[in-house]
């Protein structure tokens, strides 16, 4: 295990898209309307390099998503963190293009760019990057460790990402992901931080562009099963 310090992580060490990564507001709504509050698909964990265990909460984020309470896969993480240039100079294009390369990345984006605007695209990529910064920052005042990298790089890890975020459903939740890859209390203080930086406009975007693009690149790895959330 090595600290979870920027210092050792650049030194050692993720859709754009995502990954993330990261936005619910630290408020949870009790309400479980939502049909995708159950465990995160089979196999999901294995995929990921780690083990998802703990609990949901049964209740849902405010953009619409299921919550995750349980341990995160912080492993994945810093299979990320790694793709993405190390934790001080991580950036999320660099990331996707680490796991898809960077002629997946360049039609996605453009695809993005007609669909939302090129503005809240580039909002949502440097929103990712915070985010990320955002989260090692928490983590490391919090005390917590960061094991070593899951053997996790390109498509593999681009998978590992996509199943983490989806329920058993079958719907990816970009919520849901994040929990998984800081847990729901860091996740949940990043969107603070988020909504203080860039506003909560900016935090909405950032959820309903990760959805659509961690769908995409879903299909896009061959999971034709993937079903699009429907704030996207």
């Amino acid at each position: 295990m090595i600290a979870f310090r920027r210092t050792l992580l650049s030194a050692g060490a993720a859709a754009g898209l995502a990954l993330a990564l990261i936005g619910c507001n630290s408020t949870s709504s009790t309400t479980t309307t939502s049909t995708d509050q159950s465990s995160p698909t089979p196999g999901a964990s294995a995929m990921a390099g780690g083990t998802m265990g703990g609990s949901m909460s049964g209740s849902t984020d405010r953009y619409g998503g299921p919550s995750y309470k349980g341990a995160p896969n912080l492993a994945a993480t810093a299979a990320l963190v790694k793709a993405g240039g190390g934790a001080t100079h991580f950036s999320t294009a660099t990331a996707l293009t680490s796991m898809v390369g960077s002629a997946t990345v360049g039609k996605e984006v453009a695809k993005l760019d007609k669909q939302y605007g090129k503005t809240a695209v580039t909002q949502f990529l440097k929103t990712f990057d915070f985010a990320v910064d955002d989260a090692l920052k928490i983590a490391t005042a919090d005390g917590i460790t960061l094991p070593a990298p899951a053997p996790l790089t390109g498509k593999a890890l681009a998978v590992a990402l996509v199943k983490m975020g989806t329920t058993r459903h079958g719907t990816f939740w970009t919520g849901w992901m994040l929990d998984h890859a800081v847990s729901n209390k860091i996740h949940n203080q990043v969107m603070d931080d988020i909504d203080a930086k860039y506003g909560q406009a900016a935090d909405a975007k950032y959820h309903t562009i990760s959805n659509q693009a961690f769908y995409d690149l879903g299909q896009a790895l061959g999971d034709t099963s993937l079903k699009l959330a429907k704030n996207h």
